[in-house]
Parts: structure tokens; sequence; C-alpha cells
């Protein structure tokens, strides 16, 4: 039982970050924007957010501390997003290399100002946002030690997160029209649906999710924000791809992917898979190799938006 709480714990700690990008991927392009730059938006927020830590953490104490830089840090996002919305949907420029753009602008820009602070290009944070026992839940049976022992807040955070957004997307006008957008924007705009403002909303949603998803990575996984978040930006694109553009598959798709990422890291510890004669650096490539599988499989079926990535003219209805 404590192999299978650790395994459990950990999957939710790699699997949350992924959920919370590949949701916010998922209402850029379901109104029609690809937004490959996820992964800046992922070190965007991540440096912010760490940064704000930093300078408050002899101020501010606790959860509410970590609450605040979550904030912070999907603004962060949503701010550096505005970038490529503009370039995407104003400017009509290639999706594809704006993303790209913004991927090679956010390292630079997140070591660049860590040096000028810092004097190198880690953003130092002290862990003190573990929740070793959350009480009375914790005490639950079977579920208290898998969900509510060794956590962090971002989990829940991350839960409360998903359900919003598949409430928004799935039940309200709002969401009807950003898929529309997506779908058939011509239609959409005959109906008087402002496709563009639409298409904005989607992709600085995605920023600010990318953002939050950012904080949510490193905040569990270390004690410093290095410019980077190891590719969970892409690997988020692979969730969304792999769960079809739709809510439900893409939860269960992120904990595959967060199970792939816990055997990779936590191998050592995981009793029938340490004992094999396996190379660190095979394990290690786990969550990458499952990422190519993955999608080489579901290329033939994915069911992307129709109108995914195509600029929107008011002359081509």
């Amino acid at each position: 039982m404590r192999i299978i709480a650790f395994v459990m714990q950990q999957t939710m700690i790699f699997s949350i970050p992924l959920l919370v990008v590949a949701m916010g991927g998922m209402y850029s392009e379901r109104s029609g924007v690809i937004n490959v730059g996820l992964d800046g938006g992922m070190i965007m927020g991540a440096f912010a957010g760490t940064m704000f830590i930093n300078r408050m953490q002899g101020t501010i104490s606790g959860q509410g501390l970590l609450l605040l830089a979550l904030l912070v840090a999907g603004l962060t996002g949503f701010l550096f997003t505005i970038f490529h919305a503009f370039a995407s949907i104003n400017l009509k420029a290639n999706q594809v290399i704006s993303g790209t753009a913004m991927n090679m602008f956010a390292p630079a820009f997140a070591i660049f100002s860590a040096r000028l602070v810092f004097g190198t290009q880690q953003v130092p944070f002290r862990d003190t946002f573990f929740i070793r026992k959350i009480p009375l839940l914790g005490d639950i049976p079977v579920i208290g030690p898998l969900l509510f022992q060794n956590a962090y807040i971002t989990t829940y955070i991350g839960f409360l997160i998903f359900f919003i957004a598949w409430f928004v997307i799935q039940r309200t006008p709002f969401g009807l029209r950003l898929r529309a957008c997506g779908e058939h924007p011509g239609a959409a705009d005959t109906v008087g649906i402002d496709v563009q403002r639409m298409r904005w909303a989607g992709t600085l949603i995605s920023g600010f999710l990318a953002g939050i998803g950012g904080l949510a990575f490193v905040v569990p996984t270390s004690t410093e924000s290095n410019a980077t978040v190891y590719g969970y930006g892409f690997l988020s694109l692979a969730v969304m791809i792999f769960g079809q553009w739709r809510s439900a598959k893409i939860l269960g798709a992120a904990f595959f992917f967060g199970l792939m990422k816990t055997i990779a890291s936590a191998y050592s510890a995981i009793p029938g898979i340490k004992e094999l004669p396996i190379p660190s650096t095979v394990y290690k490539m786990i969550p990458y190799i499952a990422t190519l599988i993955v999608l080489i499989f579901m290329s033939k079926r994915s069911q992307a938006p129709a109108a995914e990535g195509i600029p929107y003219e008011k002359t081509g209805r």
C-alpha cells in the first residue's frame, strides 16, 4: 500500500501541470488558434511565480503565498501570450512560427532577468508548501493516503481548474461560441459571433493556464526556477492531442503521461522496476518515447478542430 500511495502521489505531482496546461491548449485550439508557445508560457509563469515567492517569503507565509504566486504566474502567462495572439489573430502570421518564437524568447528573458537580480540564472525559493497530511481527510482509509497526504495545494487547484474549464467549454454559451469559432468560423460570424474576440479569449486563457502550470510544475519538483520546464509544454501538447481536444480524455492522457514521468524519475524506489537491468538514461527517455509512440498511432485518428490554425477573413464566408 505504501508503494501504491507513493506512486500515486508522484503521479499527481507530474500529472497536474500537464492537465492544466493541456486544458489551456485545448481552449486556444478549440477557438482555432494553434499555441505551440505553451512551453514558453510555462517558463514565464514559473519565473514570475518563483520570483514573487522569493521576494515575499519573508512577508507572507503558508499556502496563501503559493496561491498568490499562482495568480502572478497565471497573469504573467496571460500577458506573455498577448504577443502570440496579436501576431496570430490580428497580423495573421504563421501560428507555429509565432509560438516557436515565444518559446525561444521565454528562457532567454528569464535567464537575463535572473542574472540581473541574483547574478545567476536560477531563482531560488524555500519550499514551505508541502502538506504532510490534511486533517480528517488524510485519515480516510485508502483514499486518505492516496490524495490527502504528502501533497501540494497545486494538486487540488489543478482539479478545480479542470472542472471549471470543462464546465465552461461544454456547458456555457461562451464555450459553445468558442467551439464554433474553431469548427466553422464563417458560420459563427454569420450568426453574430465575433470570431476575432473569441479567438483572443481562447488564446489568452491558454496563456493564463500555461503560467499556472509552469509554477505548479516547479514548486513540487524543485527549490529554484532554472528557466526551463524540461519540455513539459510540448508534453502538454501531446496530452491534448492524445485526448482528442476533449476534456475527459485529456484528464486520462495527463495521468498516463504523469505515470510515465513517475517511472522515469522514481524507478529506483519502485519494486519490480528497480531490479530490471536497464540504464537510468533509458528510464529518463520513457515519457518522450511514449509521446512519440502515442503521436504515431493517434495522428491518423486525430479529430482536431476543422479551422485550427487557419486565420479567419470575413470575406471568406
